[in-house]
Formats: structure tokens, sequence, C-alpha cells
């Protein structure tokens, strides 16, 4: 697998299994870096928080980077992405579109089927 492709790139398209390994990967490193945070600086220190939301604002980018693939293999643009903002319903939708659904067979707009190659 192409760690860089899947983290740092907006085009193309991925299938399902990379979708959830690419977000179990990202929970994994950001549970780590959180624990070791907490650990060094404790929960309620200022210098822990700061660090803790640089790291998530991080993580942010390949999160995105995962999710604009695998909507592209939909036939979705990235900007659907936004939809997460609405609470709840957000978050329902995503799960669904992006890691329950199949993705277009064969060719789209986004490219080649990652499942045929």
């Amino acid at each position: 697998m192409d760690w860089q492709f899947l983290f740092a790139t907006f085009e193309a398209r991925i299938g399902r299994q990379t979708f959830w390994i690419g977000h179990i990967v990202l929970a994994v490193v950001s549970l780590i870096i959180h624990g070791l945070i907490a650990v060094l600086f404790g929960y309620e220190s200022s210098a822990g928080a700061g660090l803790s939301t640089v790291v998530a604002l991080v993580l942010l980018y390949p999160s995105i980077a995962v999710g604009v693939k695998r909507l592209h293999d939909r036939d979705k643009s990235g900007w659907w992405l936004l939809l997460l903002i609405v609470p709840v319903i957000g978050i329902i939708w995503y799960i669904v579109e992006a890691g329950c659904l199949r993705g277009t067979v064969g060719q789209n707009r986004f490219g080649p089927d990652p499942l045929a190659a």
C-alpha cells in the first residue's frame, strides 16, 4: 500500500477496504499521540491542550484525503465531506456512503476502478 498516495493526495479513487484501513490507522495514531501527550503534560495543562489541538489539525489533512478519494470512488465530489458539519446525520451519511456502499463499477470521472487494478 502506498501510504503517501493514501494520506497526501486528493486525486484518484480508493475502495472500501482501503478507506477503513486508512481511518483505522489514523485513529490509532491519534490515540497513541494523544495518550502520550496526556501522560507527559497531564489532562488539564494548557500545553497538553495546545499540543493536542495541533495534532488533531495535522491529522485532519490525511483524514480528508482518505474521505475525498473514497467519495471519488462513489462518483461524488470531495465537497460532499462538508455534510460532516451537520450533527449526527452527517456522520451517519458518511459511514453509509463512504464505508458501506460499493463504488462506481468501471471508470468514472475521477479515474479507473480501484478494484479492477
